[in-house]
């Protein structure tokens, strides 16, 4: 960790460095073994018995493999003929697998004498948040005035949820709420 101005910053590559060393912790490998009979299960998932460490070397050399040490705490240890740099691989994909995404609730707001580009550019911005699988809250903001024209705000909640209609679904109409025109939309 590299701590700047009272803040934590955490270094990925440390991270993933890590990851492997606990990975390679928890299994021994090839001469790490020193426990001696030991029970193997081959290359293809057969059982080859208990056999002596040396001999379980020899045939998983021989196979162009390493001997994995899979359950230490058995009588005798379990060891496994396997690639080894493979199983970190999947044992490293698995655990990143585990990332979930947590939908956030994006807002963007416009007024109602918001411009063409502008409303295209809100849109845009819109739409990823909608393909990021993120809730979208459209809002038009009335000031002084613009609350006697409502209609140009409905107006423009019509255009944006047109734009909108092939990548989200409207949870509940505009509603007025005060000064605002508030309508929330979810990912298709």
């Amino acid at each position: 960790m590299h701590v700047a101005g009272g803040q934590c910053s955490r270094d990925p590559g440390a991270d993933r460095l890590q990851e492997a060393v606990v990975i390679e912790k928890q299994h021994r490998i090839n001469e790490q073994i020193r426990i001696t009979p030991i029970r193997v299960i081959g290359a293809d998932g057969g059982q080859l018995g208990i056999i002596s460490t040396d001999e379980a070397l020899g045939i998983a050399r021989e196979a162009g493999l390493d001997l994995v040490e899979v359950a230490p705490n058995e009588k005798p240890p379990v060891c496994r003929i396997m690639d080894f740099g493979k199983f970190k691989y999947q044992q490293k994909k698995k655990h990143h697998k585990t990332h979930v995404h947590h939908a956030k609730i994006k807002e963007i707001r416009l007024r109602p004498k918001t411009g063409e580009h502008d409303i295209e550019f809100k849109v845009n911005q819109a739409r990823g948040f909608l393909q990021h699988k993120d809730k979208v809250i459209v809002s038009v903001v009335f000031r002084g005035r613009e609350m006697a024209h409502i209609d140009e705000g409905q107006r423009v909640m019509k255009n944006i949820l047109e734009q909108l209609e092939a990548v989200a679904k409207v949870e509940g109409s505009p509603q007025q709420m005060g000064r605002r025109l508030v309508c929330t939309l979810a990912p298709k």
